[in-house]
């Protein structure tokens, strides 16, 4: 597990998001484009979940007393790649090959070219089944890790994910913390327009999981919602609900009314970076 602490020189939860943001945005700015609004929303929870809560050596990512991340929503690799980068999985020095040929940051996840990538992302719908899988082998061996798996509200549209979500509460399967980014954003337009998922919150619950609804660009709440979910003494999976914001950290970006994939002019970049580094914490 690791430690939010600034004590020794180690980088608080804070400076950790941050710093995610902006390897997201130099690569984002290799390409022109990309889902650079989930990344800047997503990089709170992926702070507190690299730097707070899970369990992994950055040399040996496959590692066997690892816990597990699932990114189920593939198209959000270039988040999760910088959660690697500031983790010290994958060098800093790769981010410049964003998307390339050859590259081991494809656009979409894929888990045979990134160390750290656990699963391949593409249809979505299919990550929670594979965390169930997953957290029912780990029970077999005896293990104690925890699987989590990062989906999207969008991703609530897919009835496979809603299959999953029963599975994992008819197996009890306390190692699983699903993490689900609401930002209300998809291709076709708001999610809540496209396919309305509230009472969110009820939902979950009555399909029998621990339910927590938090502010995903909140790090002290996320830490609190983190712990209890892995504290939680109750023979059931557990969800935690994050309402983030697109583009969170950069101004212009969060202003932007469709900010699902997003295709930033040449000259914002420097300005997206230099605002992020105005907004920084300690």
């Amino acid at each position: 597990m690791n430690s939010a602490s600034t004590a020794s020189g180690v980088p608080s939860l804070a400076r950790r998001a941050q710093n995610i943001r902006r390897h997201a945005l130099r690569m984002g700015q290799v390409q022109g484009q990309g889902y650079i609004g989930q990344a800047l929303g997503a990089a709170d929870l992926l702070a507190v979940a690299y730097f707070h809560a899970l369990r992994y050596q950055p040399a040996n990512p496959e590692w066997e007393g690892r816990d597990r991340f699932y990114l189920s929503i593939g198209h959000y690799a270039i988040a999760l790649y910088a959660a690697l980068i500031e983790a010290g999985i994958v060098p800093e020095d790769e981010l410049e090959t964003y998307g390339s040929d050859d590259s081991r940051l494809p656009m979409s996840g894929m888990a045979a070219y990134t160390p750290g990538m656990e699963i391949t992302g593409g249809s979505l719908g299919h990550g929670l089944g594979i965390a169930v899988g997953a957290c029912l082998g780990l029970k077999r061996k005896g293990s104690d890790r925890f699987v989590y798996n990062l989906l999207s509200d969008g991703e609530l549209n897919e009835g496979s994910t809603w299959e999953a979500a029963m599975s994992a509460s008819h197996w009890k399967l306390d190692n699983l913390i699903a993490l689900v980014d609401v930002n209300n954003q998809q291709a076709d337009g708001y999610s809540s327009e496209v396919l309305a998922f509230e009472p969110i919150v009820d939902r979950w619950q009555a399909f029998g999981w621990f339910t927590q609804r938090v502010d995903g660009n909140d790090i002290d709440a996320l830490v609190t919602a983190f712990d209890a979910a892995r504290q939680h003494p109750g023979p059931q999976p557990r969800v935690i609900i994050c309402d983030t914001r697109m583009g969170k950290g950069v101004p212009f970006l969060e202003n932007r009314e469709k900010t699902h994939f997003i295709r930033v002019d040449e000259r914002e970049w420097d300005l997206a970076l230099d605002m992020l580094d105005a907004g920084s914490q300690p």
